[in-house]
């Protein structure tokens, strides 16, 4: 990651805690990694060493100095992937549930990379060692359609075109509540939470756009099966949406609420899975749409609601 430098200049952070300055201007990172960049003396206020309490003033120069990325060598892993398409230039995936995307502190083995690696030889390198071919992810709990690019020129496509959303990303969600709408748009925007910087938020400052489509598969007694396309790309964006509207996804505990439905204990993850994405192939331009069938633990629910109802 670069170095970063900021010349204070607007009025409205003149007083303001050097701490929170940073957090609100690297949204991506947390409270608690600035604080530990100020303790190991990466920070410097004009050009000299300050504490996190220091109150910025106007003309300040800070500068943030990130240590340099430490690289492991990731372990190729046989799995038994979900192939769902594959040619020259891209690999799409059916990935199951607690599956994580790429290697994390604590989590270096047993990824989708890890897997990737024992598959194919034929990875893009854009995102460094640790995220070969991975153009973007789904949570560890998500399951559903994931597209990896199997060299550079591949890679730089598609991240484009899930930039521009140029792109087709269409979840299927199972909702706590009786969902009374048949359709609809929610348009909120989406950004940290104040109270937990772990958590994403619907809030109005420090957010950015976040639109989603919804239409109802099926009803069951307190329960709703809907379908979701995305227009924008935000980090949990159909559960904090859904969890903002007061239908949290079943099973999903940072947004929703434990489960008590007797019938339903069995469920571990949210329900929420990636079913279709439609893209431009990377290299000839050809629109292509691939979809994804659900996995067990959500088929079994949807049997279970469906003999309740």
């Amino acid at each position: 990651m670069n170095n970063k430098i900021y010349r204070v200049e607007k009025s409205d952070f003149f007083n303001m805690r050097l701490d929170k300055y940073l957090a609100l201007k690297n949204k991506d990172l947390s409270r608690s990694y600035i604080k530990r960049l100020i303790d190991e003396e990466r920070v410097t206020v004009n050009k000299g060493l300050t504490k996190g309490s220091y109150k910025i003033r106007k003309g300040d120069l800070i500068e943030l100095k990130f240590p340099e990325p430490v690289e492991m060598k990731i372990k190729a892993v046989d799995m038994n992937l979900d192939i769902i398409y594959e040619d020259s230039d891209i690999l799409v995936v059916n990935k199951p549930p607690g599956l994580v995307v790429h290697p994390v502190p604590g989590n270096y083995n047993n990824t989708l990379v890890n897997g990737l690696l024992s598959y194919t030889d034929d990875l893009s390198g854009i995102n460094g060692i640790k995220r070969p071919g991975i153009v973007h992810r789904l949570d560890k709990d998500t399951s559903g359609v994931l597209i990896v690019a199997k060299n550079d020129q591949s890679h730089r496509n598609l991240v484009q075109q899930f930039k521009n959303r140029t792109n087709k990303k269409i979840y299927h969600a199972l909702l706590k509540g009786y969902l009374p709408h048949d359709q609809g748009i929610i348009k909120a925007p989406i950004g940290r939470d104040k109270f937990d910087r772990k958590k994403m938020a619907v809030v109005k400052e420090n957010s950015k756009e976040a639109v989603s489509r919804f239409s109802v598969i099926e009803r069951f007694d307190n329960y709703t099966y809907v379908e979701v396309k995305i227009e924008t790309g935000r980090t949990h964006q159909i559960r904090v949406h859904f969890a903002y509207l007061g239908y949290p996804i079943v099973g999903d505990l940072k947004y929703g609420k434990k489960i008590r439905d007797k019938k339903l204990l069995f469920v571990t993850r949210q329900m929420l899975h990636a079913y279709q994405l439609g893209v431009k192939h990377p290299i000839d331009g050809k629109w292509m749409e691939f979809k994804a069938v659900l996995p067990d633990d959500f088929n079994n629910i949807l049997t279970v609601l469906r003999e309740k109802s």
